[in-house]
């Protein structure tokens, strides 16, 4: 059957058919981007959608939302829409439909993803295991952090807030790093750092350790200077945001025992080449006694181009596998 599958985040709402069957996503079609700000509600947003692929909508309904999905309203931090999950039948047409955290969405992509949609970053060069927890981590704006729970025939997916567990220094300039961030934090959470806004106050905190002046840069202007090379002491921010990055990877895979690490978002995504040159790995695996243990640990990114609206697909198609 064909469902509408919708990723909804602060800014954009992106909409693409799927088809799915047997309780998998068989295709995804082209993805159609909107800007929020340019809608009035989500109604609006899909019926516009409707009017762009110039045909009736499916009545199913996948949809991934960037926030918490419980409760009887869904509001959203960065966009003025609202979803009323009851109301979504008479609003939307669908009959069907399943709503589902963004970052659940993305580990549900992971699920059924195939082979070529993910990068080797760490560990053995094999595929994800078939059974056991594969931690799902994705630095964005904020740090997403899921588990994927695979016995061989089927999978469960369990959200977490694990990106505000406390963020540990593994070394001087980290002691540095959370020494600025305290000033105006009384909990420094692992978000603070490894999450995309981080690269500032690794940044200044870096450019305090030269002695060295420097301009206040925004995160995307530190980004493109860091990435690129063409600010040195932007690169040692990037390079040091890929060490943090490691070693907290690392502590979640303890946490969650697992068998295979995905690392995930649009950031992840953007840095893959600096990541796979990084210390990222050696982070990774350096949790002293258990340096073994991790190093038999695959670590891997996921590079689907649309993994909010496949992991999307994928929540539905599981949940109506009927």
């Amino acid at each position: 059957m064909q469902v509408v599958a919708v990723d909804i985040g602060g800014t954009h709402a992106r909409f693409a058919i799927a088809e799915v069957a047997g309780g998998r996503v068989l295709t995804l079609g082209e993805a159609v981007t909107l800007k929020t700000a340019e809608h009035g509600s989500f109604q609006l947003a899909w019926e516009d959608f409707g009017r762009s692929i110039g045909k009736p909508l499916p009545t199913a309904a996948a949809i991934a939302v960037a926030g918490p999905v419980g409760g009887e309203i869904i509001k959203f931090t960065n966009n003025p829409w609202i979803i009323r999950p009851a109301l979504i039948p008479e609003k939307l047409g669908a009959d069907r439909y399943v709503v589902v955290n963004d970052f659940a969405a993305v580990a549900h992509a992971v699920a059924q993803a195939d082979g070529s949609h993910f990068l080797h970053l760490s560990g053995p060069e094999t595929d994800l295991p078939e059974t056991g927890v594969i931690s799902v981590v994705g630095p964005g704006t904020g740090l997403g952090v899921a588990q994927l729970w695979r016995d061989g025939a089927s999978y469960r997916v369990q959200p977490t807030e694990g990106g505000h567990i406390d963020f540990a220094p593994l070394d001087t300039i980290e002691d540095a790093i959370l020494a600025r961030l305290r000033k105006r934090h009384r909990r420094v959470s692992v978000e603070r750092v490894v999450a995309g806004p981080g690269i500032v106050d690794i940044y200044e905190a870096l450019a305090l350790l030269e002695g060295r002046p420097f301009t206040p840069r925004t995160d995307r202007e530190l980004w493109e200077l860091g990435t690129s090379g063409e600010d040195s002491l932007a690169a040692a921010a990037v390079d040091r945001f890929c060490l943090s990055l490691g070693s907290v990877a690392g502590d979640l895979a303890l946490a969650h025992g697992s068998t295979g690490v995905v690392m995930a978002g649009g950031l992840g995504l953007r840095i893959k080449d600096t990541l796979v040159r990084s210390g990222f790995a050696d982070r990774f695996r350096a949790k002293g006694r258990f340096e073994g243990l991790m190093a038999a640990v695959p670590v891997k990114l996921i590079t689907h181009p649309q993994p909010g609206l496949f992991g999307a697909a994928a929540a539905y198609a599981q949940a109506h596998s009927d």
